[in-house]
């Protein structure tokens, strides 16, 4: 076989790059628990019907029992604007710091829960309820069913659409945090008609 180019090996690790890098939300008012954030950034998506959508949380986290207990969670987008406070919270516990009201930010009712809370200030965030948790090791993995996705409205265009390049939306490379660049293309769009591409934002003399 031609080789073209050489590598070399690292070892077995979680090399994935980028993957967003998001807030999950919680809370238990029942049992006296304060609304709280975790940040995590082994999060995806798993399954377009019926829409779900994993987090990666280790069992001795604040909020890995939060979410156990209630059922419930939110992944919180998570643009520039927010991005020392998502570092914060990927760094203190809940145990020892209301985090909304350290960073000022506003807890707000999630669409189709009971417990877990948004956050005001993110340009987006699922609600979801915990389909089914899979032990694997360091971590357990929370699967959840998206009940409905919040968009904050300066992020909607004249005609419906949104505007995810306005978000300034991170992304996480190997420990460190970078801004999601430009879009350079959309699904599809290697065989898309020139119409469709020009239709898109990406024709002749634009993105490649």
């Amino acid at each position: 076989m031609l080789e073209t180019n050489s590598f070399r090996t690292i070892g077995p690790t979680t090399y994935l790059s980028p993957i967003p890098s998001v807030l999950v939300g919680c809370a238990d008012p029942e049992n006296g628990i304060r609304p709280n954030l975790i940040t995590v950034a082994w999060a995806g998506v798993v399954c377009t019907r019926p829409p779900m959508v994993s987090v990666s949380i280790r069992k001795e986290r604040y909020s890995h029992a939060i979410i156990s207990r209630t059922g419930e969670f939110t992944v919180n987008l998570v643009g520039k604007h927010l991005l020392k406070a998502m570092d914060f919270c990927g760094v203190k516990s809940g145990r020892d710091v209301d985090k909304f009201a350290h960073l000022g930010l506003t807890p707000v009712a999630a669409p189709g829960l009971e417990h877990a809370v948004g956050v005001g200030e993110a340009p987006a965030f699922l609600s979801c309820k915990v389909h089914q948790i899979i032990e694997l090791g360091s971590h357990d993995l929370f699967i959840g069913a998206v009940q409905q996705v919040s968009v904050a409205d300066r992020y909607f265009r004249p005609d419906g659409s949104i505007n995810e390049e306005a978000m300034n939306l991170i992304s996480f490379v190997h420990g460190k945090y970078h801004a999601v660049s430009e879009p350079l293309g959309f699904f599809g769009y290697s065989v898309a008609s020139p119409r469709a591409l020009e239709r898109r934002g990406f024709g002749k003399g634009k993105k490649k």
